[in-house]
């Protein structure tokens, strides 16, 4: 079959398409593409001087990354944070949410004030949270008179860190959550008053199977989020933190390594092994969603 010449309209149509559509093209291979790229080549280089002239070794970046207790315990406390952060961030949403469906007073004020960690910048976030943990004034130990170290303790830091995390992930869940039950007809809940149901009864049976398509994929975007996290350990934990060890994310060894210690080639393998468990996760999780996730 012979192609067909397009005409002068068509063509015109075609050179403004391309001319709309090239700066996002020109974005995603400069900003995305790229630096993926790149970031598997380093991970199988050793940085020369002054992060200068790399020296292809292969696969020794790996090695060295899987045989290490740091790298294993950061992973550990990454998977921890985010034991903490997904499951309370979304029950606490859900129900939030719900609370925000009904007719309630000043509803439109709370759906601000829950809203408003999101939109509050990461630093003063944690100097706010780390005011509140700190051990000698802060405001936790004084309104509970106790001497509790939150995030300098090596057992307890992890958590408080999680809290920080949920707390500032509320309100982006709940904002989701209340779009998901906006979608779900009300015809289901007025057949079930009609048979003698409880709030409760039609929560678990209407709400929660009609709301999974939104709960999955606030769990799956939340999960690798919170396996990605940095700046907010970056942030509370210092340096000197004795609980610096429980509690750096991976995200965070990675940083240390490519941008403070100058060893590229180890971070970008860092940053590899966690693309490939993220990877592992998410398979999983799509596996799971035919059997969890119940569409119209």
């Amino acid at each position: 079959m012979t192609k067909k010449k397009m005409t002068p309209s068509q063509k015109r149509q075609a050179i403004w398409g391309w001319a709309f559509v090239l700066p996002t093209i020109l974005g995603l291979i400069v900003l995305n593409y790229y630096p993926a790229i790149n970031t598997v080549y380093q991970s199988l280089c050793k940085t020369g001087d002054f992060g200068k002239g790399n020296i292809f070794v292969g696969f020794s970046n790996y090695k060295a990354v899987l045989g290490s207790a740091e790298v294993w315990q950061s992973l550990w406390n990454t998977v921890k944070y985010a034991i903490v952060e997904v499951p309370l961030g979304i029950v606490i949403a859900l129900l939030l949410a719900v609370l925000m469906q009904k007719k309630l007073a000043g509803k439109t004020v709370f759906r601000t004030l829950f809203f408003l960690p999101m939109v509050c910048a990461p630093a003063a976030v944690a100097m706010v949270w780390k005011w509140l943990y700190n051990q000698q004034f802060g405001l936790l130990n004084n309104v509970f008179h106790t001497n509790v170290a939150w995030i300098s303790d090596p057992k307890i830091a992890w958590i408080s860190v999680g809290i920080i995390g949920v707390w500032s992930i509320i309100g982006y869940n709940m904002v989701l959550f209340i779009g998901g039950l906006q979608e779900i007809p009300k015809d289901y809940y007025e057949a079930a008053q009609i048979d003698g149901a409880s709030s409760i009864r039609q929560f678990f049976s209407i709400t929660v199977p009609l709301l999974s398509p939104t709960t999955f994929f606030i769990v799956q975007t939340r999960i690798i989020g919170a396996l990605t996290v940095f700046d907010l350990m970056f942030m509370v934990m210092d340096k000197t933190n004795l609980a610096l060890n429980k509690t750096q994310s991976i995200v965070y060894l990675f940083y240390t390594y490519a941008f403070t210690n100058g060893n590229r080639g180890y971070g970008a393998a860092i940053v590899m092994v966690l693309v490939v468990f993220i990877m592992i996760v998410t398979f999983f999780l799509q596996k799971l969603e035919k059997k969890i996730v119940y569409y119209n």
